[in-house]
């Protein structure tokens, strides 16, 4: 029986972890900007291949860079593409220097998406958005995003853990061990697990930004549970 669970383990491990040179969709790097564009740097993966697949893919990709630009109170459903948010943050920082043309505050924002991990099951994006407004310091925002390789869909965090407080005690004795060293307080009655919780080659990685859990000086906290430990809680 033990040696039937132990191939079992090793045939889901090698479904989900598959090395495939034909897996779809592709990507490749592009970069993004626009004729007026002083301020914005966007780098980002694009799917190709099956067009319904990559739409969907490039479409959720490009909601999050638009998130990440948006200024203020702006209606992020008016914002369609990655091309429109750039313009308005450029146009957002010339009505700044018209509005206060005496205050000299430089302005920028920088976008980078990357597949942390591509499998026949699963597909993990990151996008590093790195904003300064003129403020004593910029802010990075980290966004992972799952899809469905068969369909393009996302797949939302609820949907491939399926048992969750397995998953949780888990990924809190990770946490813990991940901020120890930096003197954040843990409390293990309080523990939530992250938005942003992804694959890459050594397992599940989760990340908590900046303000989530602990103050700015402690910045990300960012932690990897091989993939063995939490296979049993997963709907994979």
């Amino acid at each position: 029986m033990l040696y039937r669970k132990i191939l079992l383990c090793i045939g889901l491990l090698s479904f989900i972890y598959s090395c495939n040179e034909d897996l779809k969709p592709s990507f490749s790097d592009i970069n993004i900007t626009t004729s007026n564009n002083k301020l914005v740097e966007v780098n980002l993966p694009k799917a190709i291949g099956d067009d319904s697949i990559s739409s969907k893919i490039n479409s959720e990709i490009n909601k999050t860079v638009a998130a990440a630009l948006q200024i203020g109170e702006q209606d992020s459903a008016t914002t369609k593409t990655v091309e429109e948010s750039i313009t308005l943050f450029n146009e957002e920082y010339n009505a700044f220097n018209t509005d206060f043309p005496d205050v000299s505050l430089p302005w920028e924002a920088q976008v980078d998406g990357e597949v942390m991990f591509q499998s026949v099951r699963v597909i993990s994006v990151s996008i590093t958005s790195y904003v300064n407004t003129g403020g004593a310091h910029g802010i990075t925002t980290i966004s992972f995003l799952n899809f469905d390789p068969s369909t393009g869909k996302r797949i939302q965090n609820n949907e491939w853990i399926q048992n969750k407080e397995g998953f949780k005690s888990i990924a809190a004795s990770y946490l813990e061990e991940a901020v120890k060293e930096d003197g954040v307080l843990f409390e293990s009655d309080n523990f939530q697990l992250p938005n942003n919780i992804g694959f890459n080659e050594s397992g599940v990685i989760l990340l908590y930004n900046t303000y989530e859990i602990a103050p700015y000086s402690t910045g990300i906290i960012e932690f990897t549970i091989p993939i063995e430990k939490v296979q049993a809680f997963l709907a994979f």
